[in-house]
């Protein structure tokens, strides 16, 4: 039965590309033989130079092409066949060394689907990724200048831990007394440095992702001079434009080894059920803690991804490219963690013991506070952590929506640079204009720009959704988180299904190209653009001025070029930053 099927299959396969070239079509053979028949009856109608215009009965054989029109009553409206070396040419050069380097992006989900899922997201929408990537970096920058200024036991590790838990999902808890407990209590002093130690490991530079990127670099030199050298030969299968609306991977790539996030849910998974042995809580008499596991499985500091009802199920998955879900729960987190410890360091700084009544005990050592000061019962662990009665609860971070502006901006320039790039090779490409080529393209990168709109959209609205899921409401109230989880559910949906059309769809239009899929009257004339009227398909390029088509390969070369190193430098800038 399945070999059926896969009989089946293959017939379709074959009776589509059988009728996509049945027609054996030759332009270039079909315009000599219009040409030669042109001057022999005397008649140039149909005949177009260069520029366009009409041949004078003079100069026939020096025409360039003919009108849409034309083209289409005396060749078809078919495909030319295509040169398989040439398609083999163009996809080696072109193509090949970026689907290669997809391999060098950090994965580290527990499920190869999702592994697979992070991949099309990224290969759907580099806004996407490159949003996530800076992001990240700002959230990491926007944290440890938080703490900058508290002078607290443990605060340096619990930065280093905050930032290496971006790529998990956070949870924080105060249950228990848990984590007051945790950034007070002497008890804990061990486990703060042992965490952040235990998270301590790197993703980053090897020789396979040194080697791969070389390549594609290379590749992408070599064949942009060799095609820049020759601008006629297979000028409308040309990658150029594959290349260079493919340019985006290699800052994306480099930027995550730079960051070097911690993604790979095993290890860190590892680490955190390591760090929980060491956590000690307050209990009601001040001179003795107990361990956290002995009270219950509920921690202070957690990656929960089992939790039943997440704000959304891709802040669970632990690829990089989806901290655009995580990142505000994330920064929430953090924050709350940040504030248990600023509220300490500023009673620390008043010299205020934990235990009510209690005088503080001065040291001579700098910067250093006697642990006797830390200690204190269940209550007073937790009064001293406490905010002010009057601080006014928020489920956003603080700058949250600043950092995530500021994080589209780069991304956004990436995508629309490396895209706009390779619109400037085929609309510049004779017949000058919009084509199919150049709206493929453009398709690509309005689709990005819709799937990452979608997609920070859909992590707003769960945050706010789980944020007051359980806080007391009215009617209404309910009836709004309920719509709001439901609109939040359809943009996740929408925007991972467009990923994968995309994703696939920016494959499909470079193998078209390369194919000569395009290599038709209607494609080469760019009747898109232009209109049936006026469109002219240009064939011969012996009389063509390609002084503007070279230009504008030159042009695409340096936007797209000078853009992605834009990016590589303004993330060299923000990693410096932090202490990654």
């Amino acid at each position: 039965m399945h070999d059926t099927k896969k009989i089946r299959l293959f017939i379709l396969l074959f009776l589509f590309f059988e009728g996509a070239y049945a027609s054996n079509i030759n332009i270039t053979d079909c315009f000599i033989n219009f040409v030669n028949n042109a001057n022999q009856s005397l008649d140039a109608s149909g005949l177009v130079n260069g520029d366009g215009g009409s041949v004078p009965l003079s100069d026939i054989m020096s025409a360039a092409g003919f009108t849409y029109q034309t083209c289409l009553a005396h060749c078809g409206s078919g495909t030319q066949n295509p040169t398989w070396a040439n398609i083999s040419q163009q996809f080696g050069a072109w193509l090949l060394p970026y689907l290669a380097l997809i391999s060098q992006l950090p994965f580290g989900a527990r499920h190869r689907v999702d592994n697979l899922m992070s991949a099309i997201l990224i290969v759907g929408s580099p806004v996407l990724a490159g949003y996530s990537m800076i992001l990240t970096v700002l959230n990491a920058n926007w944290i440890s200048r938080q703490f900058d200024d508290l002078s607290f036991p443990n605060t340096k590790s619990a930065v280093r831990i905050l930032i290496s838990l971006q790529q998990s999902p956070l949870r924080i808890s105060n249950d228990d007394s848990l984590l007051s407990s945790l950034v007070v209590l002497p008890d804990n002093d061990e486990w703060w440095p042992t965490t952040a130690e235990f998270l301590d490991y790197t993703h980053t530079w090897s020789i396979a992702s040194v080697t791969t990127i070389a390549w594609v670099v290379v590749a992408y030199i070599l064949t942009v001079a060799s095609s820049l050298s020759d601008v006629p030969s297979n000028i409308n299968s040309n990658g150029q434009g594959t290349g260079s609306v493919w340019l985006w991977l290699i800052p994306i790539v480099i930027g995550w080894l730079q960051l070097s996030p911690k993604c790979d849910y095993t290890r860190v998974r590892k680490a955190m059920d390591n760090a929980d042995a060491m956590a000690f809580v307050a209990t009601d008499n001040s001179d003795e803690v107990v361990k956290a596991s002995h009270l219950s499985e509920m921690r202070a500091v957690s990656i929960d991804t089992d939790m039943e009802n997440p704000s959304s199920p891709d802040e669970m998955l632990t690829p990089p490219v989806y901290n655009y879900a995580r990142a505000i729960s994330w920064s929430r987190s953090a924050e709350d963690v940040y504030n248990a410890f600023r509220i300490a360091s500023k009673k620390a700084k008043d010299h205020k013991p934990v235990a009510i009544g209690a005088k503080w005990k001065n040291t001579n050592k700098k910067d250093f506070i006697e642990p006797s000061n830390r200690k204190g019962n269940v209550s007073e662990v937790n009064a001293y952590c406490r905010l002010p009665r009057d601080t006014v609860w928020s489920p956003w971070a603080t700058g949250m929506f600043f950092r995530m502006f500021v994080a589209s901006l780069l991304p956004l320039a990436l995508q629309w640079a490396t895209t706009g790039a390779a619109v400037l090779v085929v609309y510049f490409t004779p017949t000058v204009g919009l084509g199919c080529r150049s709206l493929g393209y453009l398709i690509y990168g309005a689709l990005a720009t819709m799937i990452w709109a979608m997609l920070v959209m859909s992590s707003i609205l769960s945050h706010y959704a789980f944020s007051y899921s359980d806080r007391p409401r009215s009617p209404f109230s309910s009836i709004t988180i309920r719509l709001v989880k439901v609109v939040a559910n359809l943009l996740r949906w929408g925007g991972k299904s467009m990923a994968i059309i995309n994703a696939i769809w920016i494959i499909a239009a470079g193998m078209l190209q390369f194919t000569s899929v395009y290599d038709n009257c209607y494609c080469n004339s760019s009747v898109l653009g232009r209109g049936a009227q006026y469109a002219y398909d240009i064939v011969v390029f012996d009389h063509v001025d390609l002084s503007q088509t070279k230009a504008a390969w030159f042009g695409a070369l340096a936007l797209a070029g000078t853009t992605s190193l834009g990016f590589i430098f303004y993330m060299n800038l923000l990693t410096d930053l932090v202490p990654l």
